[in-house]
């Protein structure tokens, strides 16, 4: 291959004048547009919750004032030993909490910890802010035959839950990460963590993030942190607690920097509450919402 022709030369013309017009600046000598510094997300975060209370004052207190009053004021209290919870959580992602329940009751009937308890009351317990029935107080499952059962036969089990394929590969590799942090399938480390710290420890495991940890650690812990679902954030998107636009795993760090720690299980409870309840995804039922008179969706001007 030939190499390219430099263009001829200009011919000199005789009427140019005897001062040389300036020379133009290559592009390589105009100074580059300054690269947009990313910021940080807290600090975002922290700027929205004092602008919000800047311009909308008082909006988180009245929204758990008025959800209190119509479905009460939930009070904390521990639903499943920790790694159940972690497991359980996994088990509800993109599913409905009920076929999660069932998965999670097959997981205690094919590797069960301990026989069940002869005055062991089979009845469910309702957990606050859950969408199944409940689920009766067992034993756990065995960890150890669940993190170690052929990949095909756990999905099998599981497949009630919904997304088997990706969950049981999740499950048993949050179960090598807890055995490989201490030796057991314990989380009870984690109670003396800070709260960040403990939700970090738990998102670095593949298949976990801030929702699925902030879950385990609220309630198997009452670690303030604020657990943003599909409900959680489509509710706070349309009253305007969080930016228009904005995405669940963002909400994380805007509630964390909107919230007192001690509002924070209230705030999950109540709004996944009202998601269910009141503001559903399609025909939310806006003539019967306790927080309509300061919600955005119901008055783009409301404040």
């Amino acid at each position: 291959m030939s190499p390219a022709r430099r263009p001829a030369a200009a011919p000199k013309s005789a009427a140019a004048p005897k001062s040389a017009a300036p020379k133009a600046k290559s592009p390589a000598a105009k100074s580059k547009p300054a690269r947009a510094r990313k910021q940080d997300p807290v600090a975002v975060a922290r700027a929205w919750a004092r602008s919000l209370e800047k311009k909308r004052p008082g909006l988180v207190d009245f929204v758990l004032d008025g959800l209190a009053d119509a479905y009460g004021r939930p009070q904390w209290q521990p639903r499943l030993e920790p790694t159940s919870e972690l497991i359980l959580t996994i088990l509800t992602a993109n599913s409905a909490d009920t076929g999660a329940e069932v998965a999670f009751g097959a997981l205690r009937d094919r590797w069960p910890s301990a026989p069940t308890p002869k005055d062991a009351s089979l009845e469910p317990r309702h957990f606050p802010g859950w969408g199944g029935i409940g689920l009766p107080d067992l034993p756990p499952p065995d960890w150890a035959a669940v993190e170690t059962a052929p990949i095909p036969e756990l999905t099998d089990i599981i497949r009630p839950g919904g997304l088997a394929n990706q969950k049981a590969p999740r499950i048993q590799a949050a179960l090598s990460a807890l055995r490989a942090n201490g030796g057991s399938y314990s989380l009870e480390f984690l109670r003396e963590m800070p709260p960040l710290e403990a939700r970090e420890w738990l998102a670095a495991i593949p298949g976990i993030g801030k929702k699925t940890a902030s879950v385990v650690l609220m309630f198997s812990f009452d670690k303030p942190l604020m657990p943003v679902d599909r409900h959680v954030f489509r509710v706070s998107e349309r009253i305007g607690l969080v930016p228009a636009g904005s995405d669940a795993d963002a909400a994380h760090d805007y509630f964390l920097a909107m919230l007192r720690p001690e509002q924070a299980y209230q705030t999950h409870v109540s709004l996944i509450t009202h998601g269910r309840k009141t503001c559903h995804a399609q025909k939310p039922d806006c003539d019967h919402c306790p927080v309509a008179p300061r919600c955005r969706y119901f008055d783009r001007k409301a404040q």
